[in-house]
């Protein structure tokens, strides 16, 4: 299919000049475009006088005049062509006579002119003519009385001609020429010659088709604070080449070079400024600009500096500094913001970010130049490449190829789009496939530039980049060329500052162009014998040179990285005679070679996942190996095999079933990881790995089979020992001496029955993992001593059934156990009792405490614990009581404890939370979540089944506010595994960011509540220029959740004025009986930790992610309900009008005319009922209604209401506009069961009514015109016989209105328009999920 991508453009507008005979009035006819000069003057004093030699004296320079005529000057009302024209002009020039103010059109001329000059920045120079300033500056004399005519005419405290008086006074202090008593030839030349020097200050060119600017513009100068005089602020742009600085930083200048004194833009400083004599040079052109008229000769560069700094101190300039890439011009042009006056505004253009750096710009003022969007790219693509008359159609497909190799840099799509343009199809074909093979040498000789600069050493490192690893995670990159003797982490650090490189979420990635620039830079060196390069990474190149023993010394590296296996020959002499190759990296490839393969010693790098050869052989002598991994491998491992590999330092055998016995490590002392997780058929560690000086990390995870580990531990390097799987193992070793490398040891679902006493000489040990050991019954008390111990995790060590208790010590270092212990599991020891949490001396920074699944009788109080912030305590079937609960706590979860004759009523839950959020011995705290077992919510909140609240408050009343509670009484349906919660958040009903968290799975009523600070919630501002906000919040929940209670409540400092809801507001203190300092004290108190010591910013900082609401959820969040409102204005926010716009766009579709579908039921009247059976109801899945509506009265807006009942209890309306019609129209409207009759949108709760069946029905009204036919059908999963004929025997549903197709037949029957929505947003996901993958 051939798609149109690109019209002509737009035909221009033109309008003809009136043809006159005086050169006056043509310039005041010709409107267009803009002028140099404005002349405002009083044409009965000087028109045929000095303003016609003047206007001559213009004109012989050249200098383009707009004067008006005396016909444009009837009234009293300046004429819309004369404002235009004044504000067209790049110079007003104010002819001040001794009549002129007795016109009030010259009076609103002026006053146009000074309000151009203080909104743009607008020239103006006046001319007293005869006249002396102060005349008009006062007013006196004829000034004087003209404005005394005035105010009698117009008023004395008239707004007119207090701005006229303003204006004159403005214009009158402004520097200009008095022409009084001196010769007006000579005044005509010296003003004309200032004019003609002020107008070279000219705009500058831009680009042919500037695209995507104006907004960068906008943020460029927001960056540069304007507004300000009081300081000098250096700006930087930096970028790729070819993305659009210097385009950038024109469009800049030219909006606003004419709010300073001078400006200068110096272009291409790089070009320009090869040596000194070149700066010399450079500072002689930004004197000359800066100081018009004055020439200045500068001898050296130091002198440039000291002139300009004397000269330039007390200017305010604007200086643009275009394509810097030294220091050294940096120091010669802009050294100091000091060399500057205030209000000086230097922007530096670069590809090297490391100059902002150096010359102490800061990250808040340096600008990162981007690639354009693809609307954008389109659109300038477009204005390129389709710009000639004749239309000529291209395949979508073509534009797309060449919109993908552009990549949104600008060059590219001007210079690719300007060598496509008025080409045919054939063409474009033939020169895409063109550039596919070697890139456009305009473009690349840009983009290499950047390369042409780099030292030897960073470019190999672009290199290997662009050819092997564009794309691969930064921490690979450094551990693969540091391997190769590379200083990677500065080399790639300098190519970030470069622009080569980009680092997203830890992947390095490069633009297309600029890898097909590093590509070509090596296909260069040998066009037509790959043999011949330094890297080779296609796979043709690559089996040519492997399979024909093409190989020579120029071959570095080879990488070879397969979508999918591919069997290859690679012979045994393939690699000999490259004897300069560093790195051999071979990714899905299969030898069809079984035999050995010799290696050259030079190599520092070899990975080969699945290498088929058993046996790699390399020359004699020493080898430079650094890094090998063979992982997945047939590797035969011998104990001596690696005594010539001095050099190594990463070893990888994971996962190799041939390996049967661990090398020995004292032939590789520099050996620091060392990976053999997954060989099951490893069954003891070698002695070597006792007592090696620089291993760092030994993983033998999964290693099913070992037995044996060592009888000691003594290796003092050693930072990570991963033993994880390692199911046989019964023993660890034996630490003699007291080991400071070892960071985290990994012991989960080993057969450990204990750990030795002298695990206390593991003195760093920050994280200890001992998940599933099944068999340890024992942990000796000197784990205590772990003084660096953060993470201690003890989940399913089933046949621990108690916890050591400190013993008292006479070390003052051993006062107090667990130093630093932050986190301890221990949920699944089925622990008797808690004494160990009774020592005051222990745990004193413990943050998670996990005490889930034990056979406590009652939990041991915590409140000692300071830094106590979650405590889960869940399927504890004995407990009974939690003791006392420290105040910081913001998780406390108890769910699925309670039991009928454990728990003494249904109020337990209650008085959990209020003993701990409402005891005055508690300092309040927001962001808590508790899940305690009950059935009643706190009677401090505002019970509110609606689940919305809406309330206005004034900014005074927002700040006292503190946080917002939220409570749900729920649980789960049996049968459901997820719940989840859903909160919306808005701000005078502007959408403002959403949440959605699972709810914990809990098959018994549980009462949940959740706390959050305030301007976490609503944010820190949200009135802008307003005094007062509405505030809204809606929560619905999903899943399987039945909602019994729902409550909000908001805590407040105190209350001086009233909500539109007072019972809101559930703490308050008692503003009479509180000082202002006291109140202040309340209010931090309420807010932060316990700990007095910490800053308010500390605390802030320090709070979880996962515990507060996050800013903003994401377009993929916002997908699955397209139809939520992000950017609209709900006016009406009533929770009807709420709930609706919630609801997917797709579930709807309104279409003209139409009769109701035959599946559906029509009904008479305006309510549906039926009845629903706890059976039916797990089928029901949806209801459609159809609606057939005519409008009143030609059109209207067809408003809406639907109102549901379960059993006459009404539930969750629902409101809204269909919009304006003025014809018969059909309306058909999917609706889910729970969205409907759920309280808060979950699930039924047939309990509630203790019947067997339930009415559901609903009402339906419309406003605006009239239903004539309504209908519906009820959407169920596919249902047996037996459910069929209970239904029909007892007469509960009408069998006919039952629909059991699928959801996606259910759309393409009845909502076919919206299908292709639906479809749309699933190749959109795709798309993203692919790009996703692709980075």
């Amino acid at each position: 299919m051939r798609d149109k991508v690109a019209t002509q453009l737009d035909p221009k507008h033109s309008e003809e000049a009136h043809q006159t005979s005086s050169p006056l009035m043509a310039a005041s006819s010709d409107l267009k475009g803009n002028y140099d000069v404005f002349l405002s003057f009083r044409g009965t004093d000087i028109r045929n006088s000095f303003l016609s030699h003047f206007y001559v004296a213009l004109a012989q320079k050249g200098i383009y005049s707009y004067v008006d005529s005396e016909e444009l000057r009837k009234g009293n009302c300046i004429k819309p062509a004369l404002m235009k024209a004044i504000e067209e002009s790049c110079i007003a020039i104010v002819i001040f006579s001794e009549d002129y103010a007795s016109s009030p059109w010259c009076l609103e001329e002026v006053a146009k002119i000074m309000e151009c000059k203080e909104q743009r920045g607008l020239t103006v120079f006046p001319v007293f003519y005869k006249v002396d300033p102060r005349e008009v500056r006062t007013p006196r004399e004829s000034y004087r009385k003209a404005m005394g005519k005035h105010e009698r005419k117009f008023g004395r405290d008239s707004e007119k001609v207090k701005r006229w008086k303003k204006a004159l006074l403005d214009a009158g202090c402004l520097s200009g020429w008095d022409l009084k008593d001196k010769d007006e030839a000579d005044l005509i030349n010296r003003i004309v010659r200032e004019i003609s020097m002020q107008l070279d200050r000219k705009p500058l060119h831009i680009a042919k088709h500037p695209v995507g600017i104006h907004q960068q513009v906008i943020k460029l100068e927001s960056m540069l604070n304007l507004e300000s005089c009081d300081d000098v602020v250096m700006i930087g742009l930096w970028g790729q080449g070819g993305i659009g600085k210097t385009t950038l930083a024109k469009a800049l200048y030219n909006d606003i070079f004419r709010g300073f004194e001078a400006s200068c833009f110096l272009a291409n400083v790089r070009e320009t400024s090869k040596d000194s004599k070149d700066l010399v040079h450079l500072q002689e052109k930004l004197l000359s600009e800066i100081l018009v008229g004055k020439e200045l000769t500068v001898f050296s560069v130091d002198g440039g500096i000291n002139l300009m700094r004397c000269r330039l101190c007390h200017k305010k300039v604007l200086l643009v500094l275009d394509n810097v890439d030294d220091v050294k011009q940096l120091n010669a042009l802009a050294g100091g913001r000091e060399w500057f006056g205030k209000g000086s505004r230097i922007i530096i253009t670069t590809r090297d970010k490391h100059l902002f750096t150096f010359h102490m710009i800061d990250e808040d003022h340096i600008y990162e130049v981007k690639t354009l969007g693809d609307l954008e790219a389109l659109e300038l693509f477009d204005k390129h490449a389709f710009l000639g008359s004749k239309e000529i159609v291209i395949r979508r497909d073509l534009v797309d190829s060449a919109l993908h190799y552009a990549n949104g840099l600008p060059l590219a799509l001007e210079v690719l789009g300007s060598f496509l343009c008025g080409r045919r199809e054939q063409e474009w074909e033939s020169a895409l496939n063109k550039l596919a093979k070697s890139p456009d040498k305009t473009i690349n000789g840009v983009l290499k530039l950047s390369y042409d600069g780099l030292e030897d050493c960073t470019k190999d490192i672009f290199l290997d980049i662009a050819c092997f690893f564009k794309g691969k995670p930064i921490e690979y990159i450094l551990e693969v060329l540091n391997s190769c003797d590379f200083d990677t982490t500065i080399g790639v650090e300098v190519l970030v500052e470069k622009s080569l490189i980009t680092k997203e979420r830890k992947i390095v990635q490069m633009h297309d162009l600029i890898q097909l620039m590093g590509m070509d830079i090596v296909k260069q060196e040998c066009h037509d014998d790959p043999g011949r390069r330094s890297r080779i990474w296609v796979c043709e190149d690559v089996c040519e040179v492997l399979s024909g023993e093409m190989g020579t010394d120029a071959v570095k590296a080879i990488v070879l990285d397969l979508p999918k296996t591919e069997a290859i020959y690679i012979g045994p002499n393939a690699f000999t005679n490259m004897r300069r190759l560093r790195l051999l990296i071979m990714i899905n490839v299969h030898n069809s070679f079984q035999g050995p393969i010799y290696l050259p010693n030079r190599l520092r790098c070899f990975q080969w996942p699945e290498c088929p050869s058993s046996v790699l052989k390399f020359s004699p002598g020493p080898k430079k190996l650094v890094r090998l991994d063979l992982c997945k491998s047939n590797i035969q491992v011998m104990v001596d095999q690696f005594k010539d590999f001095k050099n190594l330092k990463f070893l990888n055998f994971s996962e190799c079933s041939s390996v049967v016995c661990m090398p020995d490590l004292d032939l590789t002392p520099n050996l620091e990881e060392l990976d053999l997780h997954g060989c099951k058929n490893l069954e003891c560690a070698h002695k070597s790995v006792a007592c090696h000086a620089k291993l760092r990390l030994l993983n033998l995870k999964g290693c099913s089979n070992l037995y044996h580990l060592l009888d000691v531990l003594q290796s003092k390097n050693l930072q990570v020992l991963n033993l994880t799987g390692c199911s046989k193992l019964q023993r660890f070793p034996h630490i003699p001496d007291k080991l400071k490398g070892l960071e985290e040891l990994y012991l989960r679902g080993t057969s450990i029955e204990e750990l030795p006493a002298s695990i206390e000489n593991l003195v760093s040990l920050e994280k200890l993992n001992l998940i599933e050991c099944k068999k340890l019954a024992n942990l000796p008390s000197s784990i205590y001593k772990l003084s660096n111990l953060e993470r201690l995790i003890l989940s399913g060590c089933s046949k621990l059934k108690k916890f050591p208790i400190k013993e008292d010590l006479s070390d003052l270092h051993s006062k107090v156990g667990f130093p630093k212990l932050v986190i301890l599991r221990l949920e699944g020891c089925n622990l008797l009792e808690g004494e160990f949490l009774k020592n005051h001396s222990c745990f004193p920074q413990l943050r998670d405490l996990y005490l889930s699944i034990h056979n406590f009788a009652k939990l041991p109080t915590c409140g000692h614990l300071r830094n106590l912030l979650d405590l889960r305590v869940w399927e504890c079937v004995q407990q009974q009581k939690i003791g006392k609960i420290p105040g910081q706590l913001q998780r406390l979860l108890a769910m699925n404890c309670e039991s009928p004759s454990k728990i003494p009523s249904d109020k337990w839950a209650v008085k959990q939370i209020d003993e701990l959020l409402l005891n005055k011995q508690i300092r309040p705290r927001a962001n808590r979540h508790i899940l305690l077992p009950g059935r009643e919510m706190p009677q401090w909140l505002l019970l509110n089944k609606e689940g919305y609240i809406s309330f206005t408050a004034s900014k005074d009343l927002y700040k006292k506010l503190l946080a917002l509670t939220i409570c749900i009484v729920y649980r789960v349906k049996e049968g459901k595994r997820n719940a989840s919660y859903c909160l919306r958040l808005y701000v005078n009903g502007k959408y403002k960011q959403m949440e959605i968290k699972n709810l914990p799975s809990v098959h018994s009523d549980h009462v949940w509540l959740r706390s959050f600070r305030i301007e976490k919630v609503w944010g820190v501002d949200p009135f802008g220029p307003n005094d007062q906000s509405s505030f809204q919040l809606g929560i619905r929940v999903l899943g399987g959740a039945i909602v019994k209670e729902c409550g909000f409540g908001l805590e407040a400092l105190y209350q001086e004025e009233k909500l539109q809801d007072p019972g809101l507001i559930y703490k308050i203190f008692d503003k009479e009986t509180t000082t202002e300092e006291e109140s202040h004290l309340a209010h931090k108190l309420w807010r932060f930790h316990e700990d007095d010591e910490i800053s308010e910013e500390d605390l802030i900082s320090s709070d979880r992610e996962d515990e507060i609401l996050p800013r903003c959820f994401g377009d993929v969040m916002i997908d699955r309900m397209p139809n939520f409102p992000r950017n609209d204005i709900i006016a009406d926010f009533s929770v009807e009008r709420y709930r609706y716009p919630m609801i997917p766009t797709f579930y709807k579709d309104i279409l003209p005319g139409g009769d109701v579908p035959k599946e559906f039921i029509l009904v008479e009247g305006s309510t549906i009922s039926f009845m629903v059976s706890r059976d039916f109801y797990d089928k029901f899945l949806g209801l459609a209604l159809c609606v057939v509506f005519s409008v009143d009265n030609g059109e209207n807006e067809i408003f809406f209401d639907i109102v549901p009942h379960v059993n006459e209890k009404r539930l969750n309306g629902l409101s809204g506009s269909l919009g304006s019609f003025d014809s018969d129209h059909m309306w058909i409207q999917y609706l889910k069961p729970n969205v409907l009759w759920g309280v808060l949108g979950g699930v039924v709760d047939f309990l509630e009514f203790d019947e067997d069946c339930l009415r559901f029905s609903l009402t339906l009204s419309v406003m605006g015109g009239t239903v004539k036919k309504f209908g519906y059908l009820l959407r169920c999963k596919q249902m047996d016989d037996d459910l069929k004929a209970v239904l029909e025997d007892n007469q509960l549903v009408d069998l006919a209105s039952i629909n059991e197709m699928k959801f996606g037949e259910f759309l393409y029957k009845f909502l076919p328009r919206q299908m292709e929505e639906v479809e749309r947003l699933r190749e959109e996901s795709k798309r993203r999920m692919e790009e996703l993958e692709r980075r």
